[in-house]
C-alpha cells in the first residue's frame, strides 16, 4: 500500500469522516485486518475559515503549502486536502511540492457524467457555490449547474460554518435542506452535488428525491484507489 497524506482540521468533523471512510473502504477491499497507511496533519481552522480577501487567501496558500511539505517529508506519496473550499488554491499548493494533490472536484464531475446527469445543483460554502473556479471545473466534465440565489447561498453557508463545522446537526437545518432539494426536483435539476465535506452529516445521501453526489465519499474513494495502487 502507498502512504496517503491528509490535510485536515478544516473542519475536524470532515476529517473524522475521511478517516472513517478511507479505513472502512480499505478494509472492505483488502481484508478485515487491513488498515491504510495514513499521515494526517490537523490545522487550526481559525486561520482558514470564511476567507474573502486576497491577503487571506495568500495566507491560506502558505499554511497549506507548509502542511503539504511536512506531509511529503513524512512519507506521503499523494495528498488529499479535506475541504472543498481550499481547492481554490490547490494549484499554488501543488507547485510547492513534488507529490500529487488529488483534486476533490474531478471525482464529483466524473461520477455525475458517468451517471448521465445533465444538470446539477451545487451545495457548499459561499466561495464554492458562487465563484467560477469550482463551477467551471464541474462544467468541464459536461455537467451544467443550476443557478443559485443569494438567499440559498447565505443559508447553506451559515449551516456549514455555524453548525456542521462545529459538529452540530440541527433538525431545523435538515428540514431547510430537504425543502430546498425538493424544490430543485421540481425545477428539472437531475442531481445534487454536496460540495462541502460536512454536508453528508445532514443530507441523506442514499434516500432522497434526487441523486446525491457526496464529494467527501467520492474523494475518500479516490484516496483509497491511490493507496491500493489502482491509479498511477
Amino acid at each position: 500500500m502507498r502512504k496517503l497524506g491528509l490535510i485536515g482540521g478544516i473542519s475536524w468533523a470532515a476529517t473524522e469522516s475521511y478517516y472513517r471512510m478511507i479505513n472502512s473502504e480499505t478494509q472492505r477491499r483488502s481484508g478485515p485486518a487491513c488498515s491504510p497507511p495514513l499521515v494526517i496533519e490537523s490545522l487550526n481552522f481559525c486561520d482558514l475559515a470564511r476567507l474573502s480577501t486576497d491577503e487571506q487567501w495568500a495566507h491560506a496558500t502558505s499554511v497549506l503549502t507548509d502542511s503539504a511539505r511536512r506531509l511529503e517529508a513524512a512519507g506521503a506519496t499523494a495528498l488529499l486536502i479535506c475541504a472543498n473550499s481550499m481547492y481554490k488554491v490547490a494549484d499554488q499548493v501543488q507547485a510547492g511540492i513534488s507529490i500529487p494533490i488529488i483534486n476533490i472536484v474531478d471525482p464529483v464531475g466524473r461520477a455525475m457524467k458517468a451517471a448521465g446527469i445533465k444538470t446539477a445543483a451545487l451545495l457548499g460554502t459561499r466561495n464554492v457555490m458562487s465563484e467560477k473556479w469550482y463551477r467551471q471545473r464541474i462544467v468541464g466534465h459536461g455537467v451544467s449547474l443550476a443557478p443559485i440565489d443569494e438567499a440559498t447561498v447565505t443559508m447553506v453557508d451559515r449551516i456549514i460554518y455555524d453548525e456542521l463545522m462545529q459538529g452540530r446537526v440541527e433538525k431545523s437545518s435538515e428540514r431547510e435542506l430537504k425543502t430546498l432539494i425538493t424544490k430543485w426536483d421540481q425545477q428539472d435539476v437531475d442531481a445534487v452535488a454536496l460540495a462541502s465535506t460536512e454536508l453528508s452529516m445532514l443530507v441523506d445521501t442514499e434516500a432522497n428525491v434526487l441523486p446525491i453526489f457526496d464529494s467527501t465519499r467520492l474523494h475518500a474513494l479516490e484516496g483509497v484507489a491511490w493507496i491500493l495502487g489502482d491509479t498511477p
